[in-house]
């Protein structure tokens, strides 16, 4: 069971929206059995990260972390969002 994270400045707004495009996202591609999905702000999880297969954030993160985040705004643009949902499929299949 792959655990994913999203995140966002105060854990409860942003966060919020893109925790239910992905649980959408993940039923409707049948991984959603397959992932348990987390919700959180930044400066709670900053140096929690490595507890999670995948997190994606709608805020900036620190460069400590930025490597092992998926930025989430194409999920509140739609600009691109394709792109995030290619990388988030790679994380769970991976």
């Amino acid at each position: 069971m792959k655990k994913l994270l999203v995140m966002c400045g105060s854990g409860i707004a942003t966060s919020t929206v893109v925790m239910g495009k992905v649980r959408t996202w993940l039923e409707e591609n049948g991984y959603d059995k397959e992932v348990t999905l987390y919700q959180s702000k930044v400066a709670e999880e900053v140096n929690h990260i490595d507890d999670y297969d995948i997190v994606i954030s709608t805020t900036v993160v620190p460069d400590s972390v930025k490597d092992k985040v998926i930025m989430g705004l194409p999920l509140l643009t739609g600009v691109s969002a394709e792109l995030l949902w290619e990388e988030v499929r790679k994380e769970i299949e991976a």
